[in-house]
């Protein structure tokens, strides 16, 4: 994948966007709507096993449902095009564009106090930043692709 093409899936401050539950075309909604499909109208079928079954953790199912068919809905294209439904303090796209970079380690000021982030966050954003620009942005991505963000 190409810096360009690299950029629809990492924002400004390095997190990976196209694995975040709420990434429109990213795996765990497209998982969440393949489960949603196979599961079909398991709910019957959840009430029953709790007894049949013996099987208390079934009686769970219908907020395990409701989680599920949230993870199918939310539509985020990533923080570059939307504003991340995640992090509402997020302050790196806005600082990014006004110090015209596409990634917070280009800026002179990095690390800096303007991310918003809490203190866990914003030591996961100073380390990614910190790989970027010890390699660089392909390398990084090439990395992380396929792992888990969470």
């Amino acid at each position: 994948m190409n810096y360009d093409e690299i950029k629809t899936r990492l924002g400004p401050c390095g997190i990976h966007c196209g694995k975040c539950f709420a990434f429109v075309d990213g795996p765990i909604k497209q998982h969440s709507i393949e489960l949603q499909k196979e599961l079909g109208n398991f709910d019957i079928y959840a009430k029953r096993f709790v007894n049949f079954l013996n099987e208390p953790r079934f009686e769970h199912y219908a907020a395990f449902k409701d989680l599920l068919n949230y993870f199918t809905q939310v539509e985020c294209r990533g923080c570059r095009l939307d504003g991340c439904v995640l992090f509402k303090n997020c302050q790196v796209k806005s600082c990014a564009a006004n110090n015209n970079v596409d990634y917070c380690f280009q800026c002179n000021d990095f690390p800096c106090d303007h991310s918003g982030f809490d203190e866990n966050l914003k030591q996961r954003w100073i380390n990614i930043n910190q790989k970027m620009k010890e390699t660089s942005v392909e390398s990084y991505y090439e990395l992380i692709k396929d792992k888990p963000r969470y």
